[in-house]
């Protein structure tokens, strides 16, 4: 969230509205889109766990590379399979198993706000994804860093990256992107911290912001998007 620096005063007298925060939101989605675009990868066919396993078994190097890869996968999140993980390295599959699920599934649990010397600031995503009023506020010029919770289940979720889009009275002023990476199910949520940036200050630097995010991995597949609003103060607000 590294706001642009040619934030100046003139680009700025708009009227500040919470009404022109929305619609620049909704204005976005095509651009949004065509961001989405440059990362669009031609991949092969989608594998289930057994069969990334299974493939290239005699390949020593590859074996261990996906034994180090996989090895805290819990199965208890794996869709139909809940026995050891040594089962799929070592023993034969039984035929009458359930089929294993494709698809990965990411659920973000929440996002914290990180500042030296402050209580992190840790907001639970909404099961709709949309929350209710003003979700944060920020210190102008105050060093943070975004830190966010997820899980992942089902599948190997190849290449997470998250997107973030800021307007300030309609005018787009900062725009981010972020690779998380691969990540195998378990039972324990990942955590991914994003560098540490500072907030804008002055006086038009101040007052209100809309934002919307977005998570997606290597085959375009969104797992949130989340449209909210934030404000930068002169001081922290008071928990």
């Amino acid at each position: 969230m590294v706001f642009d620096e040619t934030m100046e005063a003139g680009a700025l007298e708009t009227k500040t509205s919470e009404s022109a925060n929305q619609v620049s939101i909704d204005e976005s989605s095509h651009s949004a889109v065509e961001d989405d675009e440059e990362y669009k990868l031609e991949l092969g066919p989608q594998l289930t766990l057994k069969e990334h396993l299974e493939k290239d078994k005699d390949d020593e190097s590859l074996r261990r590379w996906k034994e180090q890869l996989l090895g805290t996968v819990d199965l208890e999140n794996v869709g139909g399979l809940g026995f050891p993980l040594y089962h799929f390295q070592y023993q034969p599959f039984l035929e009458d198993q359930t089929e294993e699920t494709l698809e990965p599934e990411v659920k973000i649990i929440s996002l914290s706000i990180v500042s030296p010397g402050r209580p992190d600031i840790v907001l639970p995503i909404p099961e709709d994804g949309k929350p209710k009023g003003l979700w944060f506020s920020l210190e102008e010029g105050s060093r943070y860093k975004l830190k966010f919770s997820f899980q992942v289940s089902n599948n190997i979720v190849s290449g997470l990256r998250y997107s973030n889009t800021v307007w300030k009275t309609g005018l787009k002023v900062d725009s981010t992107k972020e690779m998380f990476g691969t990540f195998s199910p378990q039972a324990e949520p990942y955590t991914h911290e994003i560098p540490e940036e500072t907030t804008p200050s002055g006086f038009f630097a101040r007052g209100s912001y809309a934002a919307r995010s977005k998570f997606v991995d290597d085959d375009n597949k969104c797992y949130l998007e989340i449209g909210y609003t934030f404000d930068i103060r002169k001081e922290w607000a008071t928990p």
